[in-house]
């Protein structure tokens, strides 16, 4: 065993269980282990590293920031926040951001706003809110967060359970009207799941799914942390069906991950004016949420994203991956699924196992990760081009041969 494995299985909580590699380097869409092998990464830290790794000019926002401020506290204002939330606020096409640091806390802001909106302005009873979410779902592993999860793993020896959530079947829209009440304050979804496997839902649903909640007067906040900021081959995957703009859009919009450029954790969740003017001082912060050293990181993340047309070369090689994962003529494939550079690729459980998969294309260099032990999940950086990818897909099909 590698003795950073032993050092960190020795003093580390055993809440992860990794891939036996240890990476020291990374650059672009590759990655470097300790002892100089190099791998293709087709993970990007789930879309946190879309830019790729150790972009220069994220960096050096990084570093020039560093030298004159880093952490002042929002008892103050600081140079680089307004920008970034006007940023946040142009590209969503809504009216308020709240910056904060990882997706999780982002998700807990949206629930937040989302309960408080429903006693200010619907007026429902008080501690009666409710939100619909879908089943499978996965918006972080916080303790409100896991309360409407649908996966045993993520709830067990963890209660008791946070109230006030409803979980329907994901990509039925029929579903959540009827579960719609005097008492719904919002639908929380996430417009493709991600940690389920790259469920994508029927087309029509997000836009069915909008047309309900502005017939019942519910709010509509997508999560956008995993699935936005280009990784379908949108800027947000719910432009693949609805606007971004006044009543076209969604009323709430949860963004993270690829937010911090690959270097720090930098999340926001960005609503209608009416919806953010819930919160008063005081009701609701983060110590290191909209620090200067993460707006500016973020800025530059975003404009790295635009100067270098990733959304649109996330879309021309998205197809081209799909189009090669769905030509791969293995028994051992049950469904090809995914929109953009984000693929799953359906392992039949009776002929093998996703984590097994993984851990041969490590052997090939080529980094993935299983998800539910059956889906090998496949999210390079935006920057990824054909080479890449067919190396990639070569290794997965001399795997899956080898099976």
């Amino acid at each position: 065993m590698h003795p950073i494995i032993e050092q960190e299985k020795r003093f580390g909580a055993p809440n992860y269980h990794p891939l036996p590699v240890v990476l020291a380097r990374g650059e672009g869409v590759w990655l470097w282990d300790t002892d100089g092998k190099k791998y293709l990464d087709m993970m990007s830290a789930y879309s946190a590293v879309s830019q790729g790794h150790h972009h220069p000019r994220i960096v050096k926002a990084l570093k020039d920031q560093a030298d004159r401020l880093c952490v002042p506290s929002r008892a103050f204002h600081s140079e680089r926040l307004a920008p970034l939330l006007e940023k946040l606020c142009k590209i969503t096409g809504l009216d308020t951001a709240l910056p904060m640091n990882t997706g999780a806390e982002a998700v807990e802001t949206a629930i937040k706003a989302a309960r408080r909106w429903g006693y200010t302005v619907k007026h429902i009873p008080k501690d009666k809110a409710e939100i619909i979410v879908g089943l499978n779902n996965f918006h972080g592993r916080t303790t409100a967060i896991i309360s409407f999860s649908s996966e045993p793993l993520y709830r067990e020896g963890f209660g008791p359970f946070v109230p006030g959530f409803v979980a329907v079947p994901f990509g039925d829209a029929k579903a959540v009207e009827k579960a719609i009440t005097p008492n719904t304050a919002a639908v929380l979804m996430e417009p493709i799941q991600g940690e389920a496997g790259i469920i994508v839902p029927p087309e029509g649903y997000l836009k069915e799914l909008q047309a309900i909640c502005k017939k019942h007067n519910v709010l509509l906040i997508l999560d956008e942390v995993q699935s936005g900021l280009g990784r379908t081959g949108k800027m947000f995957a719910f432009q693949h069906e609805i606007g971004v703009s006044g009543k076209d859009g969604p009323d709430g919009v949860i963004l993270g991950k690829a937010l911090g450029g690959g270097l720090l954790p930098v999340s926001a969740f960005v609503g209608k004016k009416e919806l953010m003017d819930c919160f008063t001082p005081g009701s609701h912060g983060s110590t290191f949420g909209g620090n200067p050293l993460a707006a500016a990181v973020a800025l530059e993340a975003l404009a790295v994203l635009e100067d270098e047309h990733l959304v649109e070369r996330s879309a021309e090689m998205g197809a081209y991956l799909l189009k090669k994962l769905r030509g791969l003529n293995s028994p051992l494939i049950r469904e090809v699924r995914g929109r953009g550079l984000w693929a799953g690729v359906d392992i039949d459980p009776k002929k093998a196992r996703a984590r097994i998969v993984c851990e041969k294309l490590m052997a090939r260099g080529v980094l993935s990760k299983e998800t539910h032990e059956t889906v090998v999940r496949l999210a390079p950086p935006l920057i990824i081009n054909r080479e890449e990818i067919d190396f990639a897909v070569a290794q997965l099909a001399a795997v899956l041969a080898e099976l």
